[in-house]
């Protein structure tokens, strides 16, 4: 019965939006109204006729029936595209302001109507599950364990950028499957920590035990006067820690102890801490975080998850510093005869390391109470009534697993199946594990319960606030007040907000929200070229995710205006980013000698004896220095930073951070055309349909010898695409400033030596900008557009549908209400959770 339930479920997924409405409103409108004919007439008819054609529209025979889902499509696309100033295009855009209005209402209310009627039939979201993302937080927070299990269940798919969006989603029996494996997994973690304990593990490794066992090549840090030294030599596993194996899999804390930079660059020596197998035959390494090491001793604690068998990895990851030679042949390192702290080497040092085994989530006693009970532990020790506890306990289980109450009716399949394990002999936990696998395959557990159309009931908005803020279950506070009826009360849900978005919780947003939305889910699709961008490293592109995660929290805590997205007068930024976005990084230093060579600034090793090439070495190898007027004053070993940019027109702004130039961009080169689709979208709240079918995508000229604008006048001159690419270029050549790692440019090419960057356009309603910073000041000035643009991708997310026509009236209140407030990021997303379109199915 449990598993039909689940298969069913299937069929409810996939299918996209249902076909708008079939007969009934509007079915006898089918010729199109003399008003939009005359607009027609006037502003379409060169090439939207039955000659011309434009993008296989032609106007004149497509009539006006918008029961028929393809009409409905094409007259939704015509007014949004005159809306948007996209339609008439070139010389033949200029409406009079009353003209373009009495079209829109003509077009736009029968439209409206309709979209409104399936709405109140259907509901505007579909069928939604949980994404892999929200089932690992929701079995984590239910049963107390901290295991990972998003990577081995599917990846989910996405629509309007993302995976919460429930016409993209699936629930193939292949999945569900795999849905029954994870809880499979996450039981058995569960009850093996009720039953038998938590294992504890705590063990400090001291610098002679971190140097090489003696098995295989040497790749270990260096051992000297009682500390262990780690150098940027580039051999892979070099700095790694052998005898730091993890026992088994688990989260663990682990402290360097003394940690203190050698030779420190700015007052800092970058580093990652990764774990791993550390072998060839198994190379990956995953990050436990950066080593930002100063002159000033001092402990630095982590805390990640570590597979078993894996060991730790330390060294200076910051591809800036001058590298040294590994000191011997094939795969080994040696120390033997060097002392690379007097070359001037730069390094990190620390006195010890300790690993303890770490349960975050829950300690053994919350895991008891999640799936025992207090009741039911007690029971069970003293052999209490099996039965009867059996179907208090369970549920009590699947209330928390469903998200609302349960009736009896509901709960006695789930019960049954732990009452049969008892009458065949098993024990108490083994009747409970039975009936909980059945609760976790639920269509219940698996899925929002909502209503086909109309107001949420107070679980179901429980469950969607929860989700949108914390990614997972609602907590006892949310389901007291939604089991008192009391959520669809503004008051108190605008209460709840204020409470969700206060706790450490909303970590998890910021996250979840910034990895679909600003694509930092994407962040590792790309390598930058290791020949254009020689020193872009591991340190670099985690600042950069680091950075904007920062950014955006700031706004969301701070309640700052939405128009920061576009400029602000600061940033987040550590020693590293100063250095990447300030000081002009070019050219990877060359390997250093093996012998002594007096260091970073000491003698290198030239053609002639005797001769310093220090001069040399320093204007060609390390990285140049640009003069600037000002940089960010950045303290050394404090990570991330709020500064005040001081009139640094360039920096501020979250389109203008490296973790969004690098995601829209591909490692070598860059395109208006990817930027400006992301920034329209994802920032402005335009929708940009997808290229028509047969248009050859650009190439870029990665030697930077033709400019890029000048590919793009060519593309324009096809009428099919010209109309588009109005709105996508201009963002799109104003961010052509920076290269494909978020660097400043001023021309293309290595070295900005190629075809010079022209970043000047003329935004889709007439007004001209030369610069990136002036296009910043234009969209700067439009909060309501970039509040109307941040609700629609917060709504899209949060409700798991993007606002349709028949919203916009909602959201435009939503934008509305929080105007006095400048538009802040917090009261939009308040606002938006006390809207008719969060609230209503």
């Amino acid at each position: 019965m449990i598993w039909n339930g689940c298969r069913n479920l299937s069929f409810g997924f996939g299918f996209g939006v249902v076909a708008l409405l079939s007969g009934g409103l509007g079915a006898e409108v089918t010729k199109t109204p003399e008003a939009i004919l005359a607009f027609v007439d006037q502003h379409c008819a060169d090439c939207h006729d039955d000659s011309m054609k434009e993008g296989d529209l032609d106007l004149y025979s497509l009539g006006f029936d918008l029961t028929d889902k393809e009409s409905f499509k094409k007259w939704m696309r015509v007014f949004e595209r005159v809306k948007a100033g996209e339609m008439p295009p070139g010389e033949k855009r200029r409406l009079g302001e009353e003209e373009k209005k009495d079209f829109l209402a003509h077009v736009g209310e029968p439209l409206r109507k309709l979209d409104a009627a399936d709405v109140a039939k259907n509901g505007r979201v579909r069928g939604r599950r949980l994404t892999r993302v929200e089932y690992e937080h929701t079995l984590h927070d239910l049963l107390g364990i901290d295991i990972p299990l998003k990577t081995l269940l599917p990846e989910d798919g996405g629509l309007h950028g993302f995976e919460t969006v429930a016409s993209a989603q699936q629930l193939s029996h292949h999945q569900m499957a795999r849905y029954l494996d994870v809880a499979d997994l996450a039981l058995d973690e569960a009850f093996r920590r009720a039953l038998e304990g938590d294992e504890v593990f705590k063990k400090r490794f001291e610098p002679k035990e971190l140097a090489h066992l003696g098995k295989g090549n040497n790749r270990s840090p260096e051992l000297r006067d009682g500390r262990s030294l780690s150098w940027p030599i580039t051999l892979q596993f070099f700095g790694k820690l052998e005898s730091t194996v993890a026992p088994e899999d688990g989260w663990y804390r682990v402290t360097l102890h003394q940690v203190q930079a050698i030779n420190p660059l700015n007052g800092v020596v970058w580093g990652t801490l990764r774990s791993g197998a550390c072998v060839s035959n198994d190379p990956m390494l995953n990050m436990l975080g950066l080593v930002e090491a100063t002159a000033k001793e001092r402990d630095i604690v982590f805390e990640a998850w570590i597979e078993e068998g894996h060991m730790l990895e330390l060294k200076p990851n910051d591809r800036s510093l001058k590298r040294p030679d590994t000191g011997a042949p094939g795969g080994n390192v040696s120390f033997k005869g060097r002392d690379l702290e007097k070359d001037g080497f730069n390094g990190i040092a620390h006195r010890g390391v300790t690993m303890e085994r770490i349960y975050p989530v829950s300690d053994r006693a919350g895991v008891m109470r999640r799936i025992f009970g207090a009741e039911s532990k007690g029971a069970m020790e003293k052999g209490g009534n099996g039965e009867e506890q059996l179907r208090k306990v369970v549920t009590k289980f699947a209330r928390k697993a469903f998200r609302r109450p349960v009736g009896e009716a509901q709960v006695e399949p789930y019960v049954d199946l732990g009452l049969k394990v008892l009458d065949e002999g098993g024990s108490f936990p083994e009747a409970l594990r039975a009936s909980y696998r059945a609760v976790l395959c639920s269509p219940r557990f698996l899925t929002f319960v909502e209503p086909g159309s109309g107001e949420l009931d107070d679980h179901a908005v429980a469950t969607r606030l929860s989700y949108a803020l914390w990614v997972s279950m609602p907590d006892e506070v949310l389901s007291r007040l939604a089991d008192e009826g009391k959520l669809r009360d503004k008051k108190v849900l605008a209460e709840q907000v204020e409470r969700m978005l206060a706790d450490a919780k909303v970590k998890r947003f910021v996250h979840g929200f910034t990895d679909q939305w600003l694509k930092l889910k994407e962040i590792d699709f790309t390598n930058p070229d290791a020949r254009l961008f020689p020193l872009f490293d591991p340190v670099l592109q985690e600042s950069m995710v680091q950075e904007t995660r920062a950014f955006v929290r700031s706004m969301v805590e701070e309640d700052l205006q939405v128009s920061h997205l576009v400029d602000s007068d600061f940033a987040f930024m550590n020693e590293r980013l100063v250095r990447h976005y300030y000081g002009g990084e070019s050219k990877a230093p060359e390997r250093g000698a093996k012998k002594k060579s007096g260091g970073r600034q000491g003698k290198g090793k030239g053609k002639d004896k005797g001769k310093d090439n220090n001069k040399d070495e320093v204007s060609e190898k390390e990285p140049v220095v640009v003069e600037e007027k000002w940089m960010p004053e950045i303290e050394p070993g404090k990570g991330l930073q709020k500064v005040a940019l001081r009139g640094d027109e360039k920096r501020g702004g979250l389109v203008a951070q490296g973790a969004i130039l690098k995601v829209t961009a591909d490692g070598t080169s860059t395109s208006p055309v990817v930027r400006g689709v992301f920034v329209n979208e994802r920032i402005l709240g335009a929708h940009l349909p997808p290229p028509p079918p047969g248009v050859a995508a650009i190439e870029p000229d990665i030697r930077g010898a033709t400019s890029i604008r000048d590919q793009l006048e060519k593309h324009r001159s096809n009428m099919a695409c010209a109309t588009c690419h109005y709105t996508i270029d201009p963002p799109g050549l104003a961010l052509e400033s920076f290269d494909p790692v978020g660097v400043w440019r001023t021309g293309y090419g290595r070295d900005n030596k190629g075809a010079k960057i022209d970043p000047s356009g003329v935004t889709p309603d007439g007004e001209a900008f030369e610069d990136f910073m002036g296009w910043k000041r234009i969209y700067a000035a439009r909060g309501k557009q970039l509040a109307q643009g941040f609700v629609q991708q917060f709504i899209t997310y949060a409700t798991g549908a993007p606002g349709r026509l028949s919203d916009r009236s909602a959201i435009d209140a939503v934008v509305a209400g929080s105007e006095e407030a400048g538009y802040g990021m917090r009261t939009l997303i308040r606002e938006s959770i006390l809207s008719e379109v969060f609230l209503r199915k």
